[in-house]
């Protein structure tokens, strides 16, 4: 009878990490989800239809609308805690919805040490968030910049065809944050390689 506890136990353990797999697969499919929530309600950026050049490829394909015209504006930031300067090369566009466009930002590194920023994008009004889609864009990744250099960061994007009529200006507005976390492990990897001082 000294057995049958052990295995009750054994039983009771396996089916513990049952419960522990299933939960983590549930939780790692609801990932996705969440994530195309936080990219179109915080960041404005559309994911349903597939990539962005998915996107471009079905819209070069058919609708576009040369009987309208749009106005872009751009702008651009940076946080305080981020020594760069950051902004658009021009100031707006007027576009074709359904037409792919091509428009520049200038950064800066104006601090004493290599840094890695990341940009987050927001695009006003809000109503026109689902109809602007980026093909192509620096804030899909973190940007490393050395001590003074300047670099030119193309945004490639094109404005659905079903934009709203009454939407005459659509704001492109970007954001650039200091990556902490990249910004330290550059700065660790880059404290290993330098050789040590001669005595």
């Amino acid at each position: 009878m000294s057995g049958s506890p052990a295995n009750a136990r054994r039983g009771a353990g396996w089916l513990k990490l049952a419960g522990v797999a299933v939960a983590a697969f549930a939780f790692t499919f609801s990932l996705v989800p969440l994530y195309r929530i936080a990219c179109e309600k915080v960041f404005g950026i559309r994911l349903e239809g597939g990539t962005g050049q998915a996107r471009a490829g079905g819209v070069a394909a058919g609708k576009v609308r040369r009987d309208r015209t749009v106005t872009v504006q751009f702008d651009g930031g940076v946080n305080s805690k981020l020594p760069w300067s950051f902004e658009p090369v021009q100031l707006s566009m007027k576009v074709v919805p359904g037409e792919l466009n091509e428009a520049m930002y200038v950064a800066r590194n104006d601090g004493q040490r290599a840094i890695v920023g990341s940009a987050v994008p927001s695009v006003a009004p809000a109503r026109a968030s689902g109809h602007f889609t980026k093909t192509e864009c620096f804030c899909f990744t973190a940007q490393t910049l050395q001590p003074g250099e300047t670099r030119e960061m193309p945004v490639r994007f094109i404005v659905d065809p079903d934009l709203p009529g009454d939407v005459a200006t659509i704001t492109l507005s970007y954001t650039f944050f200091k990556n902490e976390a990249m910004t330290a492990q550059l700065g660790a990897a880059m404290a290993s390689s330098t050789p040590p001082a001669a005595p």
